[in-house]
């Protein structure tokens, strides 16, 4: 009996162990996920801005796509506009190491107004949505990807 017990103990921790393991983890890569700042100007103002910050620094706006007009068809009034991003330079090197990449750029930023009326830049490093590729070059240019986003999404924000 008391083996027995010492056995359903040591799996009732173990279990207990692993789904609080599993949620720390959960929980820090939904944090580290999603950048999100905000912004002082309208969401138009700000896609201006990031438009021309983008050409500014050696990228260029691939498309984009007025969420906001889309979803007013039903019903629903957000603002909201999703702006790709990229480099048909730092295309080419990405689709010669893998042409699956495609999946992941041009970069997606979206801007839109929260439910507080604040304008909000957000998006997914592209470390984090390249780091699926598991290739080096992939991840040197994802880095790369990632500190010109850091600093053209927090110059918007000052």
């Amino acid at each position: 009996m008391y083996n027995s017990q010492n056995i359903i103990k040591k799996y009732i921790f173990s279990a207990l162990l692993v789904l609080t393991l599993s949620f720390m983890s959960s929980a820090v890569f939904a944090q580290s996920s999603l950048v999100q700042v905000e912004t002082k100007g309208s969401v138009s103002q700000t896609v201006s801005h990031l438009k021309k910050m983008v050409s500014q620094n050696g990228m260029m706006v691939m498309g984009s796509l007025n969420q906001g007009k889309v979803l007013s068809m039903t019903g629903i009034h957000v603002q909201s506009e999703t702006v790709f991003v990229g480099n048909p330079h730092v295309g080419k090197q990405l689709f010669s190491a893998d042409h699956g990449v495609g999946v992941a750029v041009p970069v997606r930023v979206n801007i839109y107004a929260n439910k507080q009326g604040n304008t909000v830049v957000s998006y997914i490093p592209p470390s984090q949505v390249l780091g699926h590729f598991n290739n080096p070059k992939i991840q040197k240019i994802a880095k790369m990807l990632d500190n010109k986003l850091n600093k053209m999404v927090h110059m918007l924000a000052k």
